[in-house]
């Protein structure tokens, strides 16, 4: 059951994007309901394996580029910088897209990064 809150406007989701794209906010849809079981996506999903990441991309190439987004990092060990890169993942946009325009989800709120905290 939804709760009496968000029966009218959806239950909130959050789609998590990258370190260095937006992020979303979806609501939920009766077709949503309907045809998926109120499923929806639920990130990007990975371009790359982790270990194609950590092979193919540079550290300092993946900061630097983040840096010119505005986007500060902190990171515990390097390879998570590259496992996590935008560019090991494939564009939430369009997946949040596709979601809305399924019509099992709504998208309601998109979110720009401005920090990241690894590991």
């Amino acid at each position: 059951l939804i709760p009496v809150d968000y029966q009218y406007t959806g239950q909130p989701v959050l789609i998590g994007g990258t370190m260095g794209t937006c992020s979303y906010i979806l609501t939920g849809t009766q077709k949503g309901m309907d045809e998926t079981f109120g499923s929806t996506c639920h990130g990007a999903g990975r371009a790359r394996s982790r270990n194609n990441s950590r092979t193919k991309l540079d550290y300092q190439d993946v900061l630097d580029n983040l840096k010119t987004k505005g986007i500060s990092i902190r990171v515990a060990s390097p390879k998570l910088v590259m496992e996590e890169a935008p560019e090991s993942y494939k564009d939430v946009t369009e997946v949040v897209n596709t979601c809305h325009d399924a019509g099992i989800s709504k998208k309601a709120v998109k979110l720009r990064p401005i920090a990241v905290v690894k590991g």
